[in-house]
């Protein structure tokens, strides 16, 4: 018996991609191309994390099948903030804003390949009684209330402004459907009220249908973000967050959930996937799953050369061969690894005892005995060894190893 193809729409359901559309019309639609859709992002910081690109994946999908994306990167509504469940964003000034307005629409363009527009480009004119009487007389109050992100801020306060906000996005998507016939917002579970809002807009003003469709937002099994490490975000930007750094985080993922994050961040077939799941299953402890995940994520969004570099570097800094290595990369690897300043011309078991590597003499040399002690991955035993900037990555860079887990950067100024 032939299996049977999944559809597109049925592809996107199977990766976990869909939680909620407007109507079940937008299944054929999706499934025949063509349309026209819209994904926004408000100019918080000058870089996208790894959290849009979950999301913009989902657009690279659709593009890929026939629909023409547009990228909306708020201007106007950045100026605002949509209001979040806890606490009012903080206020960026505009200056700021038209910064990061610029950083990420080369971002967007670089990665993606997308069109991106500006609403400030259409909110900018619009005086204060126009936007009322044009916008606001659609939207009841009560309506709005019922908004999960309102309601979820009644009892601690929400501003006016903040208020605003849903009307501001629904305005952005009756502007887009009437000006570049955008039919179709898509986005994070979380803007679901939004999205409906624009939808009813259109709906109201010039007796349209419009479409909207989420996707669940990708976490790890407790309910945390994606992308979120000890507070800070990974960011697609390699200068602010490296190839390697993203590698590390990516292929420590937990077990429980990577075949979940295969599905939604990665464009591997499904056979590819259940290939990947099968192995994963009989040998979960070489990460065949998580290296195909960082292989994916990393070629897609800074090519192949970033990827072996990420992986090298990684593997010279738990044993392997550092040739091809400067010191930039080794210092950028091992950010996390607790540094030393190096004396030159230092006997070895000076350099352990008074960086406090070794807590005595007599520790050191029970470690230098039992080839315990590494200096750039070559293992060395002669405490009266000198050690100079001579064997030093650069002249400036030696990694220092103490048995199999303990592992300082030594660093020559």
């Amino acid at each position: 018996m032939v299996k049977k193809k999944m559809t597109f729409y049925e592809e996107l359901v199977w990766r976990g991609l869909v939680q909620d559309i407007s109507s079940p019309e937008l299944i054929d639609k999706l499934n025949e191309g063509g349309l026209t859709f819209y994904i926004g992002t408000d100019p918080t910081a000058d870089s996208m994390h790894i959290g849009h690109y979950s999301s913009f994946l989902i657009s690279k999908r659709l593009a890929q099948h026939g629909h023409h994306p547009l990228l909306l990167v708020g201007g106007a509504t950045g100026l605002i903030g949509d209001p979040k469940p806890d606490a009012e964003r903080p206020m960026i000034t505009k200056e700021e804003v038209e910064h990061n307005f610029q950083g990420l629409k080369k971002q967007a363009e670089d990665i993606f390949g997308f069109e991106v527009v500006n609403n400030w480009d259409w909110t900018k004119d619009i005086n204060v009684i126009d936007f009322l009487r044009d916008y606001g007389k659609y939207f009841n109050v009560g309506y709005m209330l019922a908004k999960d992100k309102v309601r979820s801020r009644l009892e601690s306060g929400i501003t006016y402004a903040e208020f605003s906000y849903m009307i501001l996005q629904a305005l952005d998507f009756l502007y887009l459907y009437e000006n570049r016939n955008c039919v179709l917002q898509v986005a994070g579970s979380d803007q679901w009220g939004n999205i409906t809002s624009g939808i009813e807009l259109i709906k109201k003003k010039i007796g349209k249908e419009a479409y909207g469709m989420v996707m669940p937002l990708v976490t790890d099994s407790t309910g945390k973000k994606f992308g979120k490490t000890e507070g800070n975000a990974l960011w697609l930007d390699k200068n602010k967050t490296s190839s390697y750094e993203l590698y590390q985080y990516l292929i420590n993922l937990e077990d429980s959930m990577i075949i979940d994050y295969l599905k939604k961040l990665t464009f591997l077939t499904p056979d590819e996937i259940m290939e990947i799941e099968k192995e994963h299953n009989e040998a979960p402890h070489l990460r065949i799953a998580h290296k195909a995940l960082a292989k994916d994520i990393i070629i897609g969004l800074h090519g192949e050369e970033e990827y072996e570099k990420a992986v090298k570097i990684s593997e010279a800094l738990f044993g392997g061969d550092l040739e091809g290595l400067n010191s930039d990369d080794i210092m950028m690897g091992m950010k996390q690894v607790s540094s030393i300043k190096l004396e030159d011309n230092i006997k070895l078991i000076d350099l352990l005892v008074d960086n406090n590597i070794c807590s005595s003499k007599r520790e050191a040399r029970e470690l230098l005995a039992a080839n315990a002690i590494s200096l750039n991955n070559i293992k060395h035993s002669d405490e009266n060894e000198v050690i100079n900037r001579d064997i030093a990555i650069d002249k400036k860079v030696i990694i220092i190893r103490k048995g199999k887990k303990k592992q300082y950067i030594g660093i020559y100024e």
